[in-house]
């Protein structure tokens, strides 16, 4: 089930999702979205990530952030979790901390704020239906963002910077990006990494990465022509950038049990 925000959260959110697992997941490989994830357990069942080969329980509350490795998720049967999805521009809105201390890391967040996100949990789980939990997080959302509002502006330089080089297949050239945007390198590259909590030259290579999973789930497309379409310098560029971002190869992919699970599908490609 997925819900749209609120009008005044819609540019920052881009969706909330409930998402419960009906059959036990082991060592699921799921995949870099480009997106910042506020997960909330609500049904008390039992999960764990598996980034970069260390596995971490999924607590009450928790940040995923920017996934560049390859990651597996193990799931028990009947879990239920919440899941708000945040636009990669807009996650510093809502965290003070840097957000490159969330890359690559589901993060506990009782350990950034025990007090502030266990009242957060507390007041989700009293809530009584799913649409009085969003309330819930939606008001806590909003309180961010008035707290952070001076970094509006620097989140809409980065949602510009992004649709930029979003828009052109070829691998980024930061120094034509820097050139367009009157902004140095420098700038950008520190932006970014303040702010998004990952590099431009990352961040594009996970849309890239993105644009060409589509393509692999739901296309008989060839994989040079996947190549070729998504930017890549050839079939064996993308299939080395493929593995880096899931440790399996595009073929293994499109042949996965994942892409006949439209539940398990869903569950991977946002992150749970």
């Amino acid at each position: 089930m997925q819900i749209s925000p609120s009008a005044s959260l819609v540019p920052y959110i881009k969706s909330y999702t409930v998402v419960t697992i009906d059959n036990d997941l082991r060592d699921e490989v799921f995949y870099p979205s480009g997106y910042v994830d506020l997960i909330i357990n609500i049904s008390g069942g039992a999960a764990a990530t598996i980034i970069n080969g260390k596995r971490k329980d999924t607590p009450d509350i928790e940040l995923l952030g920017h996934l560049t490795l390859p990651t597996r998720l193990t799931v028990a049967q009947g879990t239920s979790v919440l899941i708000a999805r945040i636009y990669p521009y807009a996650a510093t809105l809502f965290f003070s901390d840097p957000l490159s201390e969330f890359t690559n890391y589901a993060t506990d967040m009782y350990d950034v704020a025990k007090g502030e996100n266990r009242d957060l949990y507390d007041r989700i789980m009293q809530a009584d239906s799913l649409h009085a939990k969003i309330n819930v997080l939606e008001t806590y959302f909003l309180q961010q963002l008035k707290k952070n509002e001076n970094r509006i502006k620097k989140a809409a330089i980065l949602q510009e910077l992004s649709q930029q080089f979003l828009m052109n297949h070829h691998p980024l050239d930061l120094s034509v990006l820097a050139k367009d945007s009157g902004l140095s390198e420098r700038y950008i590259q520190k932006l970014y990494l303040m702010n998004m909590g990952i590099s431009p030259s990352a961040f594009a290579a996970v849309m890239r990465f993105n644009k060409s999973l589509q393509m692999v789930l739901n296309t008989p497309e060839s994989l040079t022509t996947i190549a070729y379409d998504c930017g890549y310098y050839d079939q064996a560029h993308f299939i080395k950038e493929f593995k880096k971002f899931t440790g399996i190869t595009p073929s293994a992919s499109r042949h996965s049990l994942i892409k006949n699970d439209v539940d398990l599908q869903q569950a991977v490609n946002i992150g749970f």
